[in-house]
């Protein structure tokens, strides 16, 4: 029998039982649209993660306290936080030449108020080289100056976000807000860049520290000079910090090594979660192999009556193996399109996309699911006898 007349007659069987195709593809419908779905979020997250890293700048190092390893609780490096503002200092005094600025970064979260109004902000103090650090632009005001933290005043600026909330279409420089007990003089508001810093309240970190009683700074930020290699400028950090030091009681990051770390971790929950949803595709597949079976009893006489015609076994198989095929690979392109539709949904909310690799990896997977589960009632259509094949009731 040619190949396109087996195809004929296999679509043709098929459709002869709509409802009962359309149910036996749901499993492999829901797998591909699981893969889909999930890889595409984790991606998502992963734009979102690498467009954080981007808007930070360019060229910085962070200090961490302790020793930063993932499996641990993170709560224990700040129980032995050992970064102060000496050490601030010494990085200053060694390698001022290769670097732009360093700063004290402490953070705590503050309801800041304007009289009716409040928002839950990131209250962050820097020194006012984190401006040039961070690449930060103002859009009105200024930002506080060397003396206003050798005097610990009461200044802030405050992130796009903040300023839209508690303020509208209102001027907010000159304003006063109050942050916990303490009210602050707003003095300047920074352009809108991104979450991350669109909600943060800056304020001179000696104000933050004596103001809110906070011991210990959270960690330390340095941006190299353009054409300092940031790996020896690395090298270099830690020395300066073991004068005073042990190599446990720090870690300094560059972004590349932070983003590195996070994308491995993306990458194996990505990995993870494909491999969980995939599983609804063996249990796909196995719901191919039941309903193949039961067809093929169903069809005994007509495949006795097709071999007493002159079909050999090779045709026979090639028959119910094309099904099988193609209920799995139709089922895993609707769940593709399906999965294709919900990521442009989830694109409202973060940037989700569709890899190529996951829609090659979802056909293949679709197209074994149809060959591997559909060979066995294949084979044990094309062995049946066809006398008794034609006496069966």
């Amino acid at each position: 029998m040619h190949i396109t007349q087996t195809l004929k007659t296999s679509l043709s069987s098929l459709t002869l039982n709509k409802i009962r195709s359309l149910l036996t593809m749901l499993g492999v419908i829901i797998g591909v649209f699981s893969v889909v779905v999930l890889v595409s979020i984790v991606r998502g997250v992963e734009n979102y993660i690498t467009d954080q890293f981007s808007s930070l700048g360019s060229n910085l190092l962070f200090i961490s306290p302790g020793k930063v390893n993932l499996r641990d609780d993170p709560t224990k490096n700040l129980a032995g936080n050992k970064l102060d503002y000496k050490h601030v200092d010494m990085i200053n005094n060694y390698v001022s030449d290769q670097i732009i600025g360093v700063t004290a970064w402490l953070e705590l979260y503050q309801n800041a108020n304007y009289k009716t109004k409040n928002y839950n902000a990131a209250l962050t103090g820097m020194s006012n080289k984190g401006f040039d650090i961070f690449d930060l632009k103002l859009s009105a005001g200024r930002v506080f100056t060397s003396n206003e933290e050798a005097t610990k005043a009461k200044v802030a600026v405050i992130g796009y976000d903040v300023a839209d909330k508690l303020f509208g279409n209102q001027d907010p420089v000159g304003q006063r807000i109050k942050l916990g007990t303490e009210s602050f003089e707003v003095i300047g508001v920074m352009e809108k860049k991104s979450q991350s810093y669109d909600n943060i309240v800056f304020a001179p970190d000696t104000t933050v520290k004596t103001i809110f009683n906070i011991k210990k700074i959270s960690s330390i930020v340095i941006k190299a000079k353009n054409g300092v290699n940031a790996e020896d400028l690395k090298r270099q950090v830690e020395l300066t910090l073991m004068r005073d030091l042990s190599k446990n009681d720090f870690t300094v990051m560059t972004q590349k090594d932070m983003l590195s770390t996070v994308q491995n971790i993306i990458g194996l929950l990505s990995t993870i979660l494909a491999a969980i949803a995939g599983i609804s595709l063996v249990v796909g597949g196995i719901g191919i192999m039941n309903i193949m079976l039961v067809a093929v009893t169903e069809r005994t006489q007509e495949i006795g009556l097709r071999k007493a015609l002159g079909a050999t076994p090779t045709n026979i198989a090639l028959q119910f193996t094309l099904e099988a095929i193609m209920i799995s690979l139709a089922g895993g392109l609707i769940g593709l399109l399906l999965g294709f539709l919900a990521s442009l949904v989830a694109r409202f909310w973060i940037r989700a996309e569709v890899p190529l690799w996951s829609i090659i990896m979802s056909i293949g997977f679709s197209l074994a699911v149809g060959i591997i589960f559909g060979t066995y009632p294949a084979i044990k259509a094309a062995r049946k006898d066809p006398i008794e094949a034609l006496r069966y009731e």
